[in-house]
Order: structure tokens, then sequence, then C-alpha cells
């Protein structure tokens, strides 16, 4: 798990530099940096949902998916998670989930991050997350001084995420797919497009009780490739 954790500190110390960055931004600067973040999602989402080749899993992934996260209530279960951090921490800044969020599914809702975690996994190497490292640690600076504090933590989940994924393909590496790759990348797509329409102020959605389309999508596409199910 090497180079998770070089991931998860170049996380850290880009967010820090962004939080220090931060306070000598003015609130004129601020709202630019989120209508650039904004945008960088919005492109960013449309190039990995275009990744996909299987329309009718992604979409019957996003429909089942929000119907589960939607049943749970995750927006606000996730909205009252960030507001204890908030009030514990003393963090002032009112977009602590939204922050959260977004950083998570641009750091590890990826081809780049499933894929160096499976190559780590089978002992093949570092050098792919080495080079995600790089990338996410300039975000990161971006991000923090834009969504605050919530962006180095969000070191934690990667941790968890890319770290299980690096665990599974030590031990089940043979049943990984490209397609399963190519898809969970397009769905994690269409939830940063979602992303960035909330950050512009397009409309809101409720991407989190989405995210349940990422486990989905995984489960749907095993099943088309050994059910021979034709989607």
């Amino acid at each position: 798990m090497i180079g998770t954790w070089v991931n998860a500190a170049t996380v850290i110390v880009g967010g820090i530099l962004g939080l220090l960055l931060k306070r000598h931004i003015s609130h004129r600067l601020s709202t630019v940096f989120f209508q650039a973040i904004g945008l960088f999602t919005l492109m960013l989402g449309v190039k990995m949902a275009l990744q996909s080749e299987h329309v009718i899993v992604l979409i019957l992934s996003l429909i089942v998916g929000a119907l589960v996260g939607e049943s749970m209530h995750l927006d606000e279960k996730v909205a009252q998670l960030g507001h204890y951090v908030r009030i514990h921490l003393k963090v002032g800044n009112d977009k602590f989930a939204e922050g959260l969020i977004t950083a998570f599914l641009l750091y590890c809702i990826g081809s780049m991050t499933v894929i160096g975690s499976i190559q780590e996994g089978l002992g093949q190497g570092h050098d792919l997350l080495f080079t995600k490292s790089i990338m996410d640690g300039f975000s990161s600076i971006l991000l923090a001084a834009g969504f605050g504090v919530s962006i180095p933590l969000t070191a934690i989940p990667l941790v968890i995420f890319q770290g299980s994924l690096t665990f599974l393909a030590y031990f089940f590496g043979a049943h990984f797919s490209m397609l399963i790759i190519n898809e969970l990348t397009a769905t994690g797509g269409i939830l940063l497009i979602g992303l960035a329409i909330n950050i512009l102020e397009i409309k809101k959605l409720r991407v989190m009780n989405m995210l349940p389309s990422l486990i989905f999508v995984c489960c749907f596409m095993w099943i088309a490739l050994h059910v021979h199910v034709a989607f």
C-alpha cells in the first residue's frame, strides 16, 4: 500500500497549502475559485462518462443506486456528519460535506485509481499511483482554497477505498475486468457532472443519494460478464 500512503500524504500536504492560501483570498476570488472548480469537475465528469460502453448498465445502476440511496437518506446523514465535524473542528465553511464528496469522487473514482490500486495489489509496482499522487497533490491546493479543511481530511476515505481495492486485488485479482473498471469510471463521471451542477449553483442535485450506483454498476457488469446477460 505504499502508493496509497504516498497519495494520501500528497493530498494532506496539498490541502494544507490550499488552506494557507485560502486566508489571503478575497470573497470575489473565492467565487472565481468555485467557478473554476465547477468547470473543471464538469469537464472531467464528461470525459469519464464517455468511457461507458454499456449504457443500459450505466442507467440501471444510476436508477437502482439512487432509489437505494434515497431510501437510506444518505444526503441527510452526510450533512449531519459534516455539521458534527464542523462544530467539533470549529470549521466555518458550510461547504464541508460538498467538498468531501467532490474530492472523494475526483481522487478515488477513475481508471487511474482503480488500475493503480490493482497493480499494487498484484505486485506490479506503484508507478501509476505515484503519478496520480502528484496530480492529486496539486488538485488539493485548488480544492482546499475553495472548500477548506474537508479536502485534506479526504485522505482518510482515500486510504480506505484504495487500500480496499489493493487488498481485493491481492486475493481476487483474476476477477477484475477492464470492462467493469470502465463502467465504474463512467458512473463516477455522471456523479461528477451532478456535483459540478451543484458547485456552479445551476441546480441542487442530491448526488450523495446516488453514490450506491458505484456498487451496483460493478455488480451488474459482473453479472453481465459471467452470466452472459446482454445489456
